[in-house]
This record gives C-alpha cells, structure tokens and sequence, in this order.
C-alpha cells in the first residue's frame, strides 16, 4: 500500500488500511478500491452549520398541503409521491443518454414558470451548452438561475446567499471537496459531497436534486452508501435509443416506492405519456401464437402490456432460453411446471419470452400470461384478440388470486378487452352485477391445464 492511501468498499464505504477480498461490512466480495487518504486542511472548517433545536412532540409540528411543490409534470409528481418536499434530498440515476438532465431542466423550466427560486448547478456542461438544450424547450421563466461549478465550497457560499427554493447537482460525480484529497467522483469524494448537500438542504429547508451516473451493473456509482444518504432514490429505465423511457421509484421517503411515471423522448424534450396501456400495446400483432395481453398493478396504476414467447425446435444439445424484462428463473420454474403438471415437452425446445415496450415486471400475476404465451406458441394456437390473462401460478400447477383484480378488469374494459381470464379465486369475490364490470365475460381457472380451453376457444 502506497504511504497515505486507504480502500474503500464501493458497495457501502466501509474504510480499510489494507485491500481485502470480502467488505466486513457488507460480505461483499471485490469491493474495495484504494484512494488517498482524506487529509484536513488547517483552519478550513465546512460552512454547514447546524441550528440549534429542541425536542418537540407531535403535536406541535404542522403539516400543510403547500409544503410539497408540483413539478408540473403529473407522472413525474405520482412517483415522487405528490410532489417535491422542502427540504427533500433527491438523487436521481440513470444510463448516459437516457434523459436525466433533460427532464430536470424540464422541472426547473416549469418551475421558473410558477415562480419558484430555482438554481441549476452544472458540473458537466457550459452555460452555452445548457442554453443550446434550453432553447428545444421553450421559454424560461427569470426565477432560474444557472451555475457552472464543480467546488463544494463556492455552491454551498452561492446556495447560503440565493437560498432558492430548488437545487439541482448535475452530477454529483464531478463535485470535489477541498478537505479530502481523492479526485473527484472517488468513493470519499462522492460520500462527503453527498454530506454537505444533505446538511444544506435539512438545515435551509431546500430541496435538492442530485443526478448520479450509473456502473456498468445498472447501480449509481460510487458507495452503496450513497442511496442511504438521499430521501429519494429514482432510476430511469429503458433503451436510450429507443423513444419510451420509465421513471421508477426505488425508495421514497415520502411516497410509495412501487409507482412509475412513463415518458417518451421527443426533439423538444420528455413528454408524458398519460395512457401508458395504450403506449405498450401499440404494434401488437393481430392472429400471431405466442402472444398474449396481461395487466400488472405498479403502485396504484394498472398497465396493460404485451408478453410475447417463441418456442422452437432446438439445435443443440442444451436448449437455450431467453427473457426480456421477466426474471429468467421464474420463466424456467413456469416451464418446469408446465412439463410436469401440463405434460408439455420442452425439453427440446429453445424458449424465447419477451415483454414488449421496454418494461421490467417481476409481479407474480404475469405467470398465467406467460403460461399462455408459452402454451400458445407450442401449440400455434391464437389468443383471442380481445382476452387479457394475469394470475400466479404454484408449482403445483395451480392458479392463485392477485391483488387489485377489479382494478385490472376495469382497465381491460377501458382498453377495448371484453373477456379476462383470471384466477377462480379472484371471480367468486367480484360483484360481476356492478355496472363496471356490464359486458365483460369473466372466466375463472383453477389450474394450468384449464388454458387449454381458453386457446382452444381463441
């Protein structure tokens, strides 16, 4: 080890004077990266102060409605739970090129709008840079200030002297502190500017967006740590050539951690998209095997999406299997069950299942969709083109009840399906006499051997 250096674990920042294979703090294995060690300068002290409190009870604390801040756009609003918090700590991650710094600039353009003080402290580009990416999107309000700087010093003297209402860091990997020693973007370098940010925005009641670069694993990088730090954590999802990007919420201090917001990249920016069943179905082919309509709940919304499989005749020895968006164990556990249970050979089959418009889904009440899909394809038998399936599957062969199964229903409706299939669970509890529900033909299933009726009916 070099005189003056130390290792950090890149998984949760736990310090070592020497490189070990596994973090004793998180087990982790090759974690460790070897930096200078932090020196302290004399006399220079951080100009976060804390103010003085007292223990209060709940009762004397007062919530308003006020307090959280609308972005102005609506899908971004539902993940973040309602809308921005004062004093809130925000980061968000994402791939190059998938939009983080576009739809920020988009809040803070809407937000210039309505008033707020907002300041955009830039550490990647120049003023004329964002200016030329500003000038796609339309008119800014003069509430918006912009800042190219990259010391920690010098934003947290601007952020104490404006006190805006917003912040954006963009990004937190080129911001440096003088009093450590690693280069910027560096395990301690990431975890103290990560420091100083949460103390402003807790002490001034600022909230503050902090744009995080992503490993090649898909995690923000520099130390797991990091996430801890913030109050909010939301990733962008999706082929950054590819016009739809999902907004996902990973944890939320001040909302659920299960919704998304669906947007679509355009010359001028981000759009919303408002009917995201309809974005996900558009292109489904008609009188195609192996393709088939499901529902999934994220949060509080239903979406309906397409799951597509392809089943062929194998080459090789081992037959290959291929997901997209579904966990590959599960779609070889779903196999599995449809060999032993459903007497389907698959053992010499290649298995290719898609899900169709970029989506990620690990609901369990996708498993009957991709048994259909499955059995579909296998038998190049047709899915009716207005049926919808969702239910879990056991590895018994039978079929569980879901959660929300009124909800889903009524979104199928609204979509133009007029029959879902659906766990026999699920049906004896619905008030198939509601008004809702008028013109919707419900078949309950009990087990997997019931979809061969279902196919074989179309």
């Amino acid at each position: 080890m070099a005189k003056g250096t130390v290792f950090f674990c890149q998984n949760c920042g736990h310090e070592s004077s020497k490189w070990l294979g596994q973090c004793p703090g998180c087990r982790e294995w090759n974690t460790f990266v070897e930096e200078l060690a932090p020196k302290k300068k004399g006399g220079k002290t951080s100009m976060v102060t804390r103010e003085k409190t007292t223990p209060v009870t709940l009762r004397e604390i007062e919530l308003k409605e006020e307090e959280r801040i609308s972005t102005g756009m609506t899908e971004l609003d539902r993940v973040l739970g309602g809308g921005i918090v004062a004093g809130a700590l925000l980061l968000v991650g994402g791939d190059p090129g998938i939009g983080k710094s576009t739809i920020l600039l988009q809040v803070c353009r809407n937000l210039a709008m309505q008033n707020h003080q907002v300041l955009y402290i830039s550490g990647e580009e120049s003023l004329k840079q964002i200016k030329i990416r500003a000038n796609r999107m339309g008119e800014f309000g003069d509430s918006l200030k912009l800042f190219c700087e990259t010391s920690l010093e010098e934003i947290e003297q601007v952020v104490r002297e404006s006190r805006p209402e917003i912040v954006v860091i963009d990004s937190i990997q080129t911001m440096y502190h003088e009093n450590v020693s690693a280069a910027p973007g560096s395990v301690s370098q990431v975890r103290e500017s990560t420091n100083v940010l949460m103390m402003l925005a807790k002490t001034l009641g600022i909230a503050i967006f902090i744009v995080g670069h992503v490993t090649k694993e898909g995690v923000v990088a520099g130390p797991r740590v990091l996430e801890h730090m913030v109050d909010t954590v939301l990733y962008f999802e999706g082929d950054r050539h590819a016009s739809y990007r999902i907004l996902r919420g990973v944890k939320n201090r001040f909302g659920s951690t299960n919704e998304i917001g669906v947007f679509e990249m355009q010359q001028d920016g981000l759009r919303e998209v408002k009917n995201p069943s309809q974005f996900m179905l558009n292109g489904k082919p008609v009188g195609a095997s192996g393709s088939v309509v499901t529902c999934s709940m994220e949060g509080t919304r239903p979406i309906l999406v397409e799951i597509q499989a392809l089943i062929s005749t194998t080459s090789f020895q081992i037959p290959r299997r291929t997901t997209v968006g579904i966990d590959f164990n599960r779609v070889n556990l779903l196999m599995a069950v449809l060999e032993k249970r459903a007497g389907l050979q698959l053992g010499g089959c290649d298995a290719y299942v898609n899900l169709t418009g970029g989506m990620k889904l690990t609901e369990p009440s996708i498993d009957l969709a991709v048994v259909a899909a499955i059995i579909s394809s296998f038998r190049n038998k047709v899915v009716g083109e207005h049926t919808i399936i969702f239910g879990e599957v056991g590895l018994t062969g039978e079929v569980r009840g879901v959660s929300q199964a009124e909800i889903r229903i009524r979104e199928a409706k609204k979509m133009g399906f007029t029959r879902c299939v659906i766990p026999k669970s699920n049906q004896d509890s619905l008030n198939l006499d509601g008004e809702e529900l008028q013109g919707m033909e419900i078949t309950g299933i009990s087990g997997v051997l019931d979809l061969y009726e279902v196919i074989a009916a179309g």
